[in-house]
């Protein structure tokens, strides 16, 4: 614990990767990226069904990459298969199932709290996926029945009459993916769902023409009980509807204490943070959904990565003339 690393970054997705992958490359050989999860990119891992496309050019947002990390379209098998390798080819530390607790600046050195001691870095970059953090409907959900509410497709089986609440991208691909299978209705507070993008848009229309799935649009929902172990949904102007099992795909929050507690102000919500993704603390970074700016856009986290290993090696002219370009 006494070792002191060159850059510590707390999160192991496209933005954490890149970040170190991208330091590496730069010059930086002492890098720690720290995961709390079982391996990288938990949130590809978790969120997306199998075989979900991956664009680089996130919702039809045309990015050029700034770095050397060469990211195209793909898949959620592909993509990781990209992020294996990238990190296999490179001296970066993974430490996985290890979650940081707390981040203190003593005199010009991090203090990164984990279980059982602390992490020493001269930088720290923040990458955690917002995602990781996934929105929870303000209602109390029962003890008795969270085991049949979910945020993933983890512990779904066929045959089931299930509920998918949200109408991004995520919830439009759950509720398509469930219904050749199960009995599904899809659940949206607004009455189109102009959020997702043109696939899911497509898709979602597709298995309503051919009835493959039902909705409830412009509906919202008051509260969960349980109905002798199944999920009886109380709806607001319609009757209640029992169902097996409730998904939420209703997106992800910034961890905001996590981020106050480092001392990081917010602005509008986001963590303050300059051109250089720098924060108010001097040495310490946030990079990738965090900043809000990039949103679900792995190449916008693949350039934030880029921008910041460019800044801590002092190579700001040529970063910012990228960019700016």
């Amino acid at each position: 614990m006494s070792h002191i690393y060159e850059l510590a970054i707390i999160g192991a997705g496209p933005a954490g990767i890149a970040t170190a992958v991208e330091s590496y490359l730069q010059g930086i050989r002492d890098i720690i990226l720290i995961e709390k999860d079982q391996n990288h990119n938990s949130t590809i891992r978790k969120y997306y069904k199998d075989n979900k496309r991956v664009d680089k050019d996130w919702k039809g947002q045309k990015v050029e990459l700034d770095g050397r990390i060469y990211f195209v379209d793909g898949t959620k098998e592909s993509t990781l298969d990209f992020f294996d390798q990238i990190l296999a080819n490179h001296s970066v530390e993974l430490r996985t199932h290890t979650e940081v607790q707390k981040i203190e600046k003593r005199g010009d050195l991090f203090e990164v709290a984990v279980a059982g001691g602390h992490i020493t870095a001269k930088y720290v970059v923040v990458t955690i996926g917002r995602m990781g953090k996934p929105n929870k409907p303000d209602y109390k959900i029962p003890a008795s029945i969270k085991n049949r509410v979910g945020f993933t497709l983890d512990g779904c089986s066929g045959g089931e009459k299930v509920l998918v609440v949200g109408g991004g991208d995520s919830a439009i691909e759950y509720a398509v993916d469930l219904s050749s299978n199960n009995d599904v209705t899809i659940c949206y507070r607004r009455e189109t769902f102009r959020r997702a993008n043109p696939t899911n848009q497509t898709n979602i229309t597709n298995a309503i023409m051919h009835k493959e799935l039902d909705t409830l649009l412009g509906v919202d929902i008051e509260a969960l009980e349980d109905e002798n172990g199944r999920v009886k949904v109380i709806f607001t102007g319609l009757e209640p509807i029992i169902y097996d099992r409730v998904i939420y795909a209703i997106g992800g929050t910034t961890p905001s204490t996590f981020l106050q507690n480092a001392g990081i102000r917010e602005v509008d919500g986001c963590p303050y943070h300059d051109e250089n993704y720098e924060t108010n603390i001097k040495g310490l970074f946030v990079a990738g959904d965090i900043t809000q700016e990039s949103g679900g856009s792995i190449a916008l986290g693949l350039n934030h990565g880029y921008a910041i290993a460019c800044f801590i090696q002092g190579d700001c002219r040529v970063c910012m003339e990228k960019i700016s370009e």
